[in-house]
């Protein structure tokens, strides 16, 4: 059935009175995860709710119908937008037209700001509540987007505990539940049994790589990684290699850059906490995973690498001190962070080697990473805001 024929049919069944239409946007691998989980929540409440729009695989399986993949629109970096821009436009004219054909319910938002605020100033425009679960970084870049949120957002929930501050002193309506990767880290196995489930040896010190979810990502940061990890297994020889490879990226990809460099490295499908968790220290692609292997409670190396012009336009526009997740959190660098022509394989290789033989310092890291965990709050962010967005419907 056609996109078009899906909300023919949900403004069909809307009429009746029936049923609750609800758009959805994550234009993200993390906003579809965590939206996933929102909507399972929203469900318990209410089985007969409908959900439309924007995601991937998590929210497909968890019942809502996509109008189009996030993974078409995801971008890293100002500059990549422009090579999808035709497809982004094209979702956001589709999405905008539903909510003036369809009219629904509630029009849920998930990060991804640039194109979700355009998105809830369509809504407002047209009469429907918008719900933002997950904030845009305002506290980094543009600040100022406070005031235009406050018009156009009429519930905003926050997953990190000094944004409400922000919104409360900006007025709006602003609720903490909570990180929803409370929810979603397990890791049931230990180390031992994790190792043995992936056919890694035990005794030897284990580095993974985790180079992103998107390809424009893999193609530069894993080939530093991986020279990276020639020079670790020079200075370390009873070293082994473990790479979880995102559901959104083809093994066929990943392997034939591996390919390239005299290192071996164990590919697994899937599976990335549990390979963290088998990690002495991982190198971390910086975003939503550099959060992931600290809940875990892993040492890490943070490398970012953007375009050159993004990377550029980046440092006039956004003002923190750091750019991973743990560090921001903690206020001071606890992890080493390698940007731009920084993220090189010696110097990425100098610090895994110099955390992996220093204990002091590996154990203070650890440590700093208990704290990160205690700061986020409890589990069940997801069905506290399911509670707060249906009780705007």
């Amino acid at each position: 059935m056609s996109p078009e024929l899906c909300v023919n049919e949900r403004k069909n069944n809307t009429s009746s009175g029936k049923q609750k239409q609800i758009m959805l946007v994550a234009g993200e691998a993390s906003g579809d995860l965590h939206g996933g989980n929102l909507v399972r929540a929203m469900l318990q409440i209410d089985p007969t709710l409908k959900f439309y729009g924007v995601g991937g695989k998590n929210l497909k399986e968890a019942g809502v119908d996509l109008i189009a993949d996030s993974a078409d629109i995801a971008v890293v970096g100002l500059t990549e937008v422009f090579s999808k821009l035709r497809t982004i436009i094209k979702v956001m004219r589709h999405l905008k037209a539903s909510i003036k054909s369809v009219k629904p319910d509630l029009v849920i938002l998930i990060d991804y700001p640039d194109f979700n605020l355009s998105i809830a100033k369509t809504a407002k425009r047209h009469g429907v509540k918008v719900f933002y679960y997950i904030s845009p970084q305002v506290w980094a870049w543009r600040k100022g987007r406070i005031k235009k949120i406050k018009k156009i957002i009429d519930k905003m929930v926050v997953i990190l505990p000094f944004e409400a501050g922000l919104y409360q002193e900006a007025g709006v309506d602003v609720t903490f539940v909570g990180h929803p990767l409370l929810d979603t880290i397990r890791t049931n196995y230990s180390r031992e049994e994790a190792l043995s489930r992936f056919g890694l040896r035990e005794g030897v010190t284990t580095v993974g790589i985790l180079p992103g979810s998107r390809q424009s990502e893999v193609v530069r940061l894993l080939p530093e990684m991986l020279k990276a990890a020639e020079i670790i297994e020079k200075k370390i020889h009873t070293v082994q290699f473990v790479l979880p490879i995102a559901d959104t990226l083809d093994n066929t990809f990943v392997t034939r850059i591996i390919e390239q460099y005299p290192v071996t490295v164990s590919v697994i499908r899937g599976e990335v906490y549990y390979v963290i968790h088998c990690a002495d220290i991982a190198m971390v692609a910086s975003g939503t995973a550099t959060l992931e292997t600290a809940l875990i409670g892993t040492p890490m190396i943070i490398v970012y690498k953007v375009s050159t012009p993004s990377y550029y336009i980046g440092k006039m526009v956004i003002n923190v001190a750091h750019i991973g997740m743990v560090n921001i959190l903690a206020g001071k660098r606890i992890v080493p962070e390698f940007v731009q022509d920084e993220a090189c394989p010696e110097k990425i290789a100098t610090e895994v080697i110099d955390i992996l033989i220093n204990r002091k310092r590996m154990d203070y890291i650890k440590a700093e990473l208990i704290k990160i965990r205690n700061m986020l709050g409890s589990p069940g962010a997801a069905k506290r805001a399911a509670h707060l967005a249906y009780n705007i419907l």
